[in-house]
């Protein structure tokens, strides 16, 4: 049944960078446990922009096997476009996205599905590496305080929002839209679109075969994602209440104080030398540029909600074949 890939129930995106050495067992690992399933299924392997044979050897693979579609990028544009090219071209009715280094254990993907099956209140269930195999200081540390601040600051609670191993339903997949490094924040962007929401412990590997793409200097990207993140859930479609409310907070008292001063100039009094006159004027210039660019956010938001828009990605034709004494 999973020979055919016209009608797939299940849909496995994973992204690749550099990883040449994972992809043959990838590929068979993840074939092996959908089979399990018995139902058709597809996997979406998208290259970012490898700079090793992956693109050749994900070709190779896709010759034999009919439900592995690849699909290349043209360059590397990072993890979130690769898997929104991804969502992009799903055509089954239950996404599973996970990582491409066999971290991830592809033997878990039959249980989450049966337990979506199972749970039709269920729209999204997010991995939990509960014993994560990776560096306490430089992986474990930095993830547990992020995940702290991450369901904190967003209140969607999760002990591991870095897992790539997650399954979705297909009508959540098709309500959000990825750009910028938004794939470490998909848990609240569904729950905005309405998911909700299961934990659910999977098994975690240590890496055996590559380099981890990851270091210490994301913890300040995630820092900056979060404060997007925040903004975009309180005040996407009301920005003039963000930029407008601090824009009158400033211009009030600028007006005030310019206002004494006009009183005073008016009394007699000079005006000229005192530092307020320079703090008033700051501060209504401040204010009135605030309201300023609340206004153009609410026109912007227009914008946004139209369907046409710039791609997030390119894409190129699959790589040809290698000749055979370059193996």
């Amino acid at each position: 049944m999973s020979d055919n890939p016209s009608t797939p129930v299940i849909s496995v995106v994973i992204p690749i960078y550099n990883e040449a050495e994972n992809l043959p067992d990838l590929v068979g690992r993840v074939g092996a446990a959908l089979e399990r399933t018995g139902k058709p299924f597809e996997l979406i392997c998208i290259d970012d922009g490898s700079r090793d044979d992956s693109a050749h050897i994900l070709a190779e693979l896709a010759a034999s096997t009919p439900w592995l579609q690849p699909r290349y990028l043209i360059r590397n544009y990072g993890q979130t476009a690769a898997l929104q090219a991804g969502f992009d071209i799903v055509r089954g009715e239950y996404i599973v996205t996970l990582d491409g280094d066999l971290q991830n254990d592809p033997d878990d993907i039959p249980a989450l599905i049966e337990k979506m099956e199972a749970s039709p209140e269920i729209d999204m269930i997010s991995g939990w590496r509960k014993e994560r195999q990776d560096a306490a200081l430089s992986r474990k540390l930095p993830s547990t305080i992020a995940n702290r601040l991450i369901s904190k600051v967003t209140g969607v609670s999760l002990h591991d929002y870095g897992c790539a191993l997650k399954v979705y339903r297909r009508e959540i997949i098709d309500r959000i839209h990825l750009y910028g490094e938004l794939h470490r924040f998909i848990p609240t962007l569904a729950a905005e679109a309405g998911a909700r929401i299961v934990e659910v412990p999977v098994k975690h590997h240590a890496r055996t075969r590559g380099v981890s793409k990851y270091g210490i200097d994301r913890t300040f990207r995630v820092a900056l994602d979060l404060l997007l993140i925040k903004f975009l859930m309180r005040y996407l479609h009301r920005p003039l209440h963000a930029f407008g409310g601090v824009g009158l907070w400033l211009l009030t008292p600028g007006v005030l104080a310019l206002g004494w001063l006009g009183i005073l100039k008016l009394l007699g009094e000079s005006i000229g030398g005192r530092p307020l006159l320079l703090v008033g004027i700051m501060l209504c210039l401040m204010g009135v540029q605030l309201i300023a660019i609340g206004v153009l956010g609410e026109i912007l938001i227009r914008v946004y909600h139209e369907p046409s828009g710039r791609d997030l990605y390119r894409v190129r034709e699959a790589p040809r074949p290698r000749a055979q004494s370059s193996r």
